[in-house]
């Protein structure tokens, strides 16, 4: 027993270093998991919950293929930063802008032309469409300012300053509240916008933060921000090495992005009192998962540093000791589910007693679903330090497809059964399915490579 405890709980002082890194972190994904809950909460009082959550599918694509894209530089950027190569460190951010940046200009053309078409695709519902329209129109001209605060944020958390990242979105959660409470209700001199005030107050809140990330590394000189030509012009010969890597996540992301949607699709099957529990539900979840973001990218940020120093060894070491922590935060986040899924339900002033039911059972079953996501998360983040995308892909959006979508399709078009609570507890076995496969992804030891190697 003292074995195991000892090769999987380290010392006081990782701990420290970890929490330096990861409390940031996710207190920054917390603040982003309660703004999209008020989002939801406001949303739902002029009751337009299910017309806002189908409208953000888009914007879900568009943000899980921007991860992609600069999670897959980011392995890159953490370990030119612990090389302290700081002309590639320019470089590998700028090469996240534009990568990010053409990514965004896709959604938002398809958000204009293939708007309705994606949106009935979703939610066959001509009403509700109709108010899903109103809000894409406006909220598709965030998608690129998202997208390029999406690669600051992640280039900040590279060099280990997370705390700036944490300061831009406290003021952009504050902006986001006071637009959106202005805009949606009419308050003040302010219009009566409805929907369209909730994506029109996301937008000017995105833009604020932009603002302020570009204004802050002009000031602070940050070592990544550097001339548009130091950013900007990059070589064929820097920019392959990376692509090689990236093109496997950005490809993972987009599957995993379009199969994570068509849930949906088979989920808006059960209707629209399902889809509401659902989406609330959902938004209670993703507030735990605040942990799990912010944890998962402190790993991959700290194990890059380590693996651009050469120190190997060290590296494997500590990932065992991250396996150790993620089974205690998975107590903690199941136990913290469980016990304020009452209360949290009841914060969105659910008028049917039936839906208020549903969504409290669904946020149980997330309970069962955040426990292994901790897991999964945690053993990507390590494989992606080394740079390991292509199984990454396989584990994520493979088993997704063969597994997730299946068994949620099945359930609702052969099966019929018509319980959102037991299909979504039934497509659980594939985050079963990638923690295994996962562990012993992260027991071969082949992702503990130096990246700053491929690149000259």
């Amino acid at each position: 027993m003292h074995k195991y405890l000892k090769k999987y709980f380290g010392p006081k002082e990782f701990y420290k270093k970890t929490a330096k890194i990861a409390v940031p972190l996710s207190l920054q994904n917390l603040l982003s998991s309660c703004m999209g809950i008020i989002d939801t909460l406001m949303v739902s009082w002029i009751g337009m919950v299910t017309a806002v959550g189908t409208a953000a599918q888009i914007d879900t694509l568009c943000s899980m293929i921007a991860y992609g894209s600069i999670g897959g530089t980011s392995m890159f950027s953490s370990q030119f930063y612990g090389a302290k190569d700081f002309k590639n460190l320019k470089k590998t951010f700028g090469l996240s802008i534009i990568l990010a940046s053409i990514n965004a200009l896709f959604w938002f053309s398809i958000a204009t032309f293939l708007g309705y078409q994606i949106l009935m695709f979703y939610m066959p519902d001509v009403n509700i469409v109709a108010y899903s329209l109103k809000y894409l129109n406006i909220a598709r001209f965030g998608l690129v300012l998202g997208s390029i605060n999406f690669a600051f944020s992640y280039m900040y958390r590279s060099i280990q300053n997370a705390g700036v990242s944490l300061k831009v979105s406290i003021l952009v959660m504050i902006c986001n509240i006071v637009m959106n409470s202005c805009l949606i209700f009419g308050i003040g001199f302010f219009p009566k916008m409805g929907v369209e005030g909730a994506a029109l107050g996301t937008v000017i809140a995105q833009c604020l933060g932009l603002i302020v990330y570009v204004i802050h590394a002009i000031k602070t000189k940050q070592p990544f921000f550097g001339t548009f030509r130091e950013m900007f012009v990059i070589e064929k010969e820097f920019a392959l090495p990376i692509l090689r890597k990236v093109v496997p996540l950005i490809f993972n992301e987009t599957l995993f992005g379009v199969g994570s949607t068509l849930f949906i699709k088979a989920f808006g099957q059960l209707g629209k009192d399902s889809m509401d529990a659902y989406y609330v539900g959902n938004q209670i979840y993703n507030t735990f998962l605040f942990i799990v973001y912010g944890y998962g990218n402190a790993i991959s940020v700290l194990l890059g540093v380590r693996l651009g120093s050469g120190e190997m060894d060290e590296a494997k070491r500590e990932a065992n000791y991250h396996l150790g922590l993620s089974l205690v935060l998975s107590i903690i986040l199941v136990v913290g589910m469980i016990l304020f899924a009452n209360p949290m339900v009841a914060i969105f002033g659910l008028t049917n007693p039936l839906i208020s039911l549903l969504a409290i059972q669904i946020v149980w079953v997330f309970a069962v679903k955040v426990s292994m996501r901790l897991f999964n998360f945690i053993i990507f983040s390590i494989l992606r330090a080394g740079g390991e995308s292509k199984v990454i892909q396989l584990l994520d959006s493979g088993i997704l497809w063969v597994i997730g979508l299946p068994s949620a399709f099945i359930c609702v078009n052969l099966l019929h059964m018509n319980s959102i609570v037991i299909v979504l507890l039934i497509t659980q076995v594939e985050q079963l399915v990638r923690l295994g496969f996962g562990i012993l992804c992260v027991k071969s030891e082949s992702w503990a490579k130096d990246l700053t190697v491929l690149v000259d």
